[in-house]
């Protein structure tokens, strides 16, 4: 694939292999050579919608708060796309590392996410609280950019109109304002043997309320590997009681990203 001059230098001699994980707007790669250390390079075109640059600011940030995330080695626009190079963090991500038993899994995103959730939000620049991402969503699909078709089992027939509906009818019931991931699914945390390696595809990192992590952490524990161990990551987040509307209204919120 043709890329930025401006990687040149980072990037001559590697192969290239694309990365079909996840449901991001950017394509990924995977870059090897021997004897160099592994690398991701995002590609996504630019528009008011794309997140990539947004991931470079929160990288950063996250990186200086001393959480283990990858490392920014180049960022560049060309040619109408952004384009971001990283460092590979060591081991596999927690969907797939079979190397951990589930509950050695389970015990990591919860500890990862209580480091997280423990980070003084007057720190942090990125503001994902509930008003704003409502906006966020209704933007989204006034453009047509929420796939109706992706929703998840519960919601599927229906239209994304009818979903933001009922979003802006639920109580807010306060928020609970931590710094979140914003996409807590198991794919985004990696680990090598039994150390937590970091915190990947982070371009919705912010403050939000705590179960903007906690309802999508849960959804990927009980697709992954089955609803008794939501219970065994809430035990070990601490977390006593879940709150149900708050785990719908945040699942719900996902459906528009």
């Amino acid at each position: 694939m043709a890329h930025p001059v401006a990687l040149d230098s980072f990037i001559a001699g590697y192969s290239w292999d694309r990365d079909p994980v996840g449901r991001s707007p950017s394509e990924v790669f995977r870059l090897e050579r021997e004897g160099a250390p592994a690398l991701y390079l995002k590609r996504e075109a630019q528009s008011s919608y794309s997140e990539l640059a947004d991931e470079a600011a929160r990288l950063r940030w996250l990186s200086i708060q001393g959480l283990p995330c990858p490392d920014i080695i180049a960022s560049t626009t060309d040619d109408g796309y952004d384009w971001l190079l990283m460092s590979a963090l060591p081991g596999r991500d927690l969907a797939s590392d079979s190397a951990l038993d589930v509950e050695a899994r389970v015990f990591m995103l919860a500890s990862a996410l209580r480091a997280l959730h423990s980070l003084d939000i007057a720190s942090c620049p990125f503001n994902h609280q509930w008003s704003r991402r409502l906006a966020a969503a209704e933007r989204r699909m006034r453009s047509g950019l929420v796939d109706e078709g992706d929703f998840d089992e519960a919601r599927l027939g229906r239209s994304a109109a009818d979903l933001y509906s009922e979003l802006c009818e639920m109580p807010d019931g306060g928020e609970d304002l931590v710094v979140t991931h914003g996409d807590a699914c198991l794919p985004n945390f990696v680990a090598s043997g039994e150390i937590f390696s970091g915190y990947i595809d982070c371009g919705r990192l912010g403050v939000a309320d705590r179960y903007q992590d906690i309802a999508l952490a849960c959804r990927s524990l009980a697709a992954n590997f089955g609803e008794a161990f939501v219970e065994l990551f809430c035990r070990n987040y601490g977390i006593t009681s879940l709150d149900s509307g708050k785990m719908l209204r945040y699942q719900m919120l996902d459906e528009f990203f």
